[in-house]
């Protein structure tokens, strides 16, 4: 059965306050509304409530506010000096153990004791806020947009990794999300990996101590809504799922949060036997004014081996590709395509040659486009996943990637210096210059001077600038070639 939201109502008319806006018109929204509302509005729309508010980007452009409260009712919306209630998107629960990525020893029931309200904004509204907190709102033609990934604190059992989520060095997303909102983005853009706090921390290990972990509110709020809450005021937000989204991970909590579709139960990740369903999700584009677009791609459950024709991940897949080249054809327009895992990318070995990019991925794309991969129309494909910063130009015509999973989780080794001539990232691409770093920073997307192409600009986590890379068409050029070095 699938899930519809009810829209709680609690009174049958919207309330105006025409002409006030900003704190004073919170202020006597309760008020104004008491009539009309028997609820009263107050105790829902209290700022101790909200835990969290922000503004996502969905399908069609869709602004869509969003509101993590510990209230059991949802707060009132005021759009433009109009006053609503928000509708709930799912209420509290507590769910039993599912299979995770971990043994059932080192798993736990998610916990979600907040309710997560929502509220589509109107095309063209000026000024929404909740309770005492304005939310930004899309721009018709962002000019500036942060690139981030990567940005949760590693707590991982499996492989001995457990960051120091208490130092702001070991693990700098509060820093990063500080240094990004100064720069005072239009949008934001998220591809994929915020929350990483899987198993308990060993009580050995001082760094990790009282961290909460599993997959429910708490580890969440620690790993995205705190630390990244300057960012999530600063501007509003595109979000692509990454692997630590998927069911058996994190994917209860991106149903719940971050999803840009209606909340639905088989979709929840809450039953197992749905993961088929819920670890999957069709394309959709975001257009960046009337010269470019995102085309925002699900790619969670990829593995790293070429799949099989036959195997069902490979036909879901290949429906998602065809749905992107779909996108892709619209014409005078600049496709961006953004997805966790790269492609065309590189996977650094300590004391190896770099692995090349997804063969999952690689092996749907080319039984559509052979060796090209992507489709006619993509320019530019941004990733996270890897845990560095990548810039490759192609001499294959191949559209420029950058990696971008330098955002907080524990960095990957450097990629060799010099880079291995001749190694492809997948059969017949052929890289023409790569510049790369391992250190933990973030990406600032702004259209180019000349009104033609976009400039990629790489920074570490407190805002030095690293390179600067100019892309017109499907060609990249960084202002440093090759490796560079963070502290030269």
């Amino acid at each position: 059965m699938k899930h519809v939201n009810v829209r709680r109502r609690l009174g049958a008319r919207a309330c105006s306050i025409a002409g006030l806006f900003g704190v004073a018109a919170f202020a006597l929204l309760t008020p104004a509304c008491s009539n009309n509302d028997s609820n009263s509005g107050d105790a829902a729309s209290q700022d101790a409530n909200i835990k969290a508010a922000w503004v996502e980007i969905g399908d069609q452009n869709q602004a869509i506010a969003r509101v993590i409260t510990s209230f059991a009712g949802c707060p009132l919306i005021v759009v433009d000096g109009n006053s609503s209630r928000m509708d709930q998107r799912v209420g509290p629960a507590t769910i039993a153990l599912r299979t995770t990525a971990s043994s059932p020893a080192d798993s736990k029931p998610s916990d979600f004791p907040v309710t997560v309200c929502e509220a589509k904004l109107p095309a063209g509204a000026q000024k929404v806020g909740v309770a005492s907190r304005l939310l930004p709102l899309p721009k018709a033609t962002p000019q500036r947009i942060a690139i981030i990934a990567d940005t949760g604190c590693r707590l991982k059992k499996s492989s001995n990794a457990f960051q120091s989520c208490s130092d702001a060095t070991q693990w700098p997303l509060a820093k990063v999300a500080q240094s990004v909102a100064a720069m005072k983005p239009d949008l934001v853009l998220h591809i994929g990996d915020y929350q990483y706090r899987e198993n308990a921390c060993p009580g050995d290990i001082a760094g990790c101590q009282g961290s909460p972990w599993g997959y429910g509110w708490d580890t969440w709020d620690a790993d995205l809504f705190t630390p990244a809450a300057p960012l999530l005021a600063a501007a509003p937000w595109v979000v692509v799922r990454g692997n630590h989204e998927e069911c058996a991970r994190a994917g209860q909590g991106w149903f719940r949060f971050l999803d840009t579709l209606p909340y639905d139960v088989e979709r929840s990740c809450d039953d197992p036997s749905n993961d088929g369903y819920a670890n999957y999700s069709y394309p959709y584009a975001v257009t960046l004014g009337t010269d470019a677009q995102f085309i925002i791609f699900d790619s969670a459950k990829t593995g790293s081996a070429a799949l099989k024709t036959t195997d069902p991940q490979f036909v879901a897949y290949q429906q998602q590709f065809i749905k992107v080249a779909a996108l892709a054809a619209k014409s005078g327009v600049t496709s961006i395509f953004a997805n966790h895992h790269p492609i065309l990318g590189y996977a650094p070995l300590t004391g190896a040659d770099p692995a090349p990019g997804n063969a999952a991925l690689q092996s749907v794309m080319s039984s559509l486009n052979s060796t090209a991969y992507y489709p006619p129309g993509i320019q530019i494909a941004l990733h996270g996943h890897v845990h560095d910063f990548q810039a490759i130009d192609f001499s294959t015509g191949h559209p420029a990637t950058i990696v971008a999973g330098n955002g907080g989780d524990n960095l990957d080794v450097n990629l060799p210096d010099p880079f291995p001539s001749g190694d492809a990232p997948a059969p017949g691409a052929t890289v023409d210059a790569i510049s790369h770093t391992s250190t933990y920073g973030f990406m600032i997307m702004e259209r180019a001077a000349t009104g033609t192409g976009w400039t990629f600009k790489a920074y570490t986590a407190d805002s030095k600038l690293l390179t600067t890379c100019g892309v017109s068409g499907s060609k990249l050029a960084c202002d440093k070639a090759g490796f560079i070095d963070p502290n030269s």
